[in-house]
């Protein structure tokens, strides 16, 4: 039986990449815009449905599907994107930002996003911004913090945190070639858990293209019930917060 993978918060397995090979033939796969299904990119309208529906046809889809989140800054609540889907090839696109409601109280005690029962899900690109301040000033606090509620958590899961500048999809015309694209200005923020690899934050970038001005805020994950660890190449930035594993920008 091919195993699923049920993970909270697809922070938590955000893979930046931008090739500039590899483009797939439009006819073996089907796109789904947020926008052609109700998404404002204002930061302030709610976009949860029109994700929901685009999630619900690239499930169904049997063939490959990509999720395409355009420019600008998309409002989501609660979404659990639920499988068993009926192909194994969903790729979420983000040219833009996916923000979580200011008022964490709104989420109640769930999650932000939730990926139960999937397999074969990668993001591409774009910023995921939990907008988990006042949580986490709550929960230091200790007064009245919803329990269990939280923005980003991972449940073994491969690299939670990777850029990939070498990324080459099945290994093929694209070996020894890297992304044309300069990666800058990317946060990470309240992402906790646990890795199913050792590393778990990974910034592999070029030489030619360095990755600047990379953000880690309030990050802690481990590996098998110990502190996880950090590897970069090309890439600078900065940390803050609760930062495990060690920060290597």
């Amino acid at each position: 039986m091919e195993q699923t993978t049920s993970c909270v918060l697809f922070i938590a397995f955000v893979l930046l990449v931008f090739p500039s090979y590899g483009i797939a033939d439009p006819l073996t796969y089907s796109t789904y815009n947020i926008l052609n299904y109700g998404a404002k990119p204002d930061g302030d309208s709610d976009s949860t449905q029109a994700m929901v529906a685009a999630w619900a046809l690239a499930c169904g889809s049997t063939k490959a599907a990509t999720i395409y989140v355009p420019p600008g800054r998309f409002l989501l609540r609660n979404v659990v994107f639920r499988g068993l889907c009926k192909n194994n090839a969903i790729v979420f696109r983000i040219d833009g930002t996916l923000v979580a409601p200011s008022d964490y109280k709104v989420l109640g005690t769930g999650n932000w996003l939730l990926f139960e029962h999937v397999n074969g899900v990668s993001v591409y690109g774009g910023i995921l911004d939990g907008q988990g301040t006042g949580l986490w000033a709550c929960k230091r606090s200790g007064k009245g913090c919803p329990r269990g509620a939280t923005h980003a958590i991972m449940t073994d899961v491969e690299n939670p945190i990777v850029i990939d500048q070498h990324y080459c999809p099945d290994e093929k015309n694209c070996p020894g070639l890297v992304s044309g694209v300069k990666i800058s200005d990317v946060t990470y923020r309240d992402i906790h858990g646990t890795s199913a690899t050792e590393v778990a934050v990974k910034f592999d970038c070029s030489p030619r293209y360095p990755c600047t001005n990379i953000k880690l805020e309030d990050v802690k994950l481990t590996y098998r019930n110990q502190p996880a660890e950090a590897s970069c190449s090309n890439a600078d930035g900065t940390a803050s917060g609760f930062i495990q594993p060690s920060s290597c920008l």
